[in-house]
């Protein structure tokens, strides 16, 4: 009886399909990384752990709430600081990924890259933290604001692991990484060549 009246109960089709799509997009950017590093030799660890790396965390934390959300809790509280906690940990993350995009030095971003990397990502962060410090006292607004915090996390990890794909498919093989476009103009240099 307390699974009917349960809220959270009513979203579990959706973290089920949420927690899948981040499991499977994190396996399959680990996949992504091992053919690109055969490919092209890695230049830095800077450049990954800039670009590479926050993107299998967005997945993971995306999984990480559907998690969180599909427990079988007995209330909202141990939920509620659950989810705050992800969130705090998630800005404060995105502070750490601010510090290494701006330490790497092998090309200048473009504004795609910022919004990508560290806006979007710090936008998400902060609505799981305030659904998080909200769920017990307005539980609806609050399990819209972690479905829809996950579903940009997930849209923006697919964003960037696109763009290093593109990216590492456009560097040139003997060139100087310094010569090729950054990720985000990458990507569009070539559509507007193509067409």
């Amino acid at each position: 009886m307390q699974e009917a009246t349960n809220p959270i109960s009513a979203w579990e089709s959706f973290y089920v399909i949420v927690g899948s799509s981040g499991a499977a997009l994190t396996g399959l950017q680990f996949v992504v990384i091992a053919l690109t590093t055969e490919l092209r030799r890695r230049r830095t660890s800077a450049q990954f752990e800039a670009f590479g790396t926050p993107t299998i965390v967005h997945f993971c934390v995306a999984l990480l709430l559907s998690a969180i959300l599909s427990a079988p809790w007995r209330g909202l509280a141990s939920p509620a600081i659950a989810i705050g906690i992800t969130g705090a940990f998630g800005l404060l993350y995105t502070a750490v990924v601010v510090r290494r995009v701006r330490r790497q030095t092998i090309y200048a971003l473009v504004f795609e890259d910022w919004l990508f990397h560290t806006a979007l990502p710090f936008l998400a962060y902060v609505t799981v933290l305030s659904a998080g410090l909200t769920l017990v006292h307005h539980t609806e607004d609050a399990l819209f604001g972690v479905a829809a915090a996950s579903m940009l996390l997930l849209f923006i990890g697919i964003h960037n692991a696109w763009d290093s794909v593109t990216y590492v498919a456009i560097l040139p093989e003997d060139g100087d990484a310094a010569e090729a476009p950054a990720p985000g103009a990458a990507a569009v240099g070539e559509e507007s060549r193509a067409t």
